[in-house]
């Protein structure tokens, strides 16, 4: 079995899988130890693919790697605000993962739902950190090969929250409205190179851990953000991300927004009465 990459691949049994044999090739997944991560990695190994499995919870991807087989998954602990581990897990990347396809960066978080006058800034640093400083990090490390190869795909994890304000959103969704302009800027940059880039964006999505970090281990609030109604699920969200990545190669899908059927938008708000605004 492989040992979980950390910054050097020495000392790894090289017993891949050929690129040929694999239609879809290589996956270097963030955030791949639960949520979207994961469901994105069983999915693309059950479509024959690689994946090159990177998350701060080694525990969960030596598991994930005994699920799935070392021979289509490679266990690379990491931290995607750590700039010099990304580069160097990307750099000692062995034989048989190091050619990489598709980057998906499922790495992220929401930590509160307070009020900007009540949030915690330490909270807002680490989602920026997170969300947007780790996204472009991993993306920049990965970008050079593939444009040298005239092939390759980003796929970033956006959200509604990025497009649509709700109380409590502040920073994580400001961190997800970046997500889309940065992939929107990445896909003009690109022009000409064969990369695509895509941006996913769901609505409320259940069964993953979102909102337990959002509330800070609050399983019981966590769950009633959910009740009496259909959520999206992980699965949706890496089926989305498979269909996109399969496109035939002159095929460009610049942003899916999905939402499930029980949420939608809403208007306005309107504040009457002698409201601050009137003062």
């Amino acid at each position: 079995m492989h040992e979980p990459l950390r910054l050097r691949a020495a000392g790894l049994p090289l017993d891949c899988v050929p690129m040929a044999e694999t239609g879809i090739g290589t996956f270097f997944i963030t955030g791949a130890s639960s949520g979207f991560g994961a469901a994105t990695a069983r999915q693309v190994v059950a479509a024959g693919g690689r994946v090159v499995a990177a998350a701060r919870r080694i525990e969960r991807l030596s598991a994930l790697a005994a699920e799935l087989g070392t021979k289509r998954l490679l266990p690379v602990a990491l931290d995607v605000r750590d700039r010099a581990a990304v580069e160097a897990a990307v750099a000692a990347l062995p034989k048989g993962f190091d050619v990489v396809d598709t980057v998906v960066n499922s790495a992220g978080l929401a930590l509160g739902l307070q009020n900007a006058p009540q949030a915690h800034l330490d909270d807002w640093d680490r989602m920026i950190d997170t969300n947007c400083r780790g996204l472009v990090t991993v993306t920049r490390a990965l970008l050079p090969g593939m444009v040298e190869r005239g092939r390759g795909h980003v796929i970033n994890l956006g959200s509604v929250a990025g497009t649509y304000p709700y109380p409590g959103g502040n920073v994580y969704g400001a961190t997800k409205a970046f997500v889309h302009q940065f992939s929107l800027n990445l896909r003009s940059e690109l022009h000409g190179t064969g990369v695509r880039v895509t941006c996913i964006e769901p609505g409320m999505c259940g069964g993953t851990e979102f909102s337990q970090v959002r509330f800070g281990g609050d399983v019981k609030k966590a769950g009633e953000v959910y009740a009496g109604m259909q959520p999206l699920t992980a699965e949706d969200i890496a089926g989305a991300i498979l269909w996109a990545a399969s496109q035939p190669k002159h095929v460009n899908v610049n942003v899916i927004e999905l939402m499930p059927v029980s949420q939608s938008l809403a208007g306005f708000q309107v504040a009457r009465n002698g409201g601050a605004g009137d003062r």
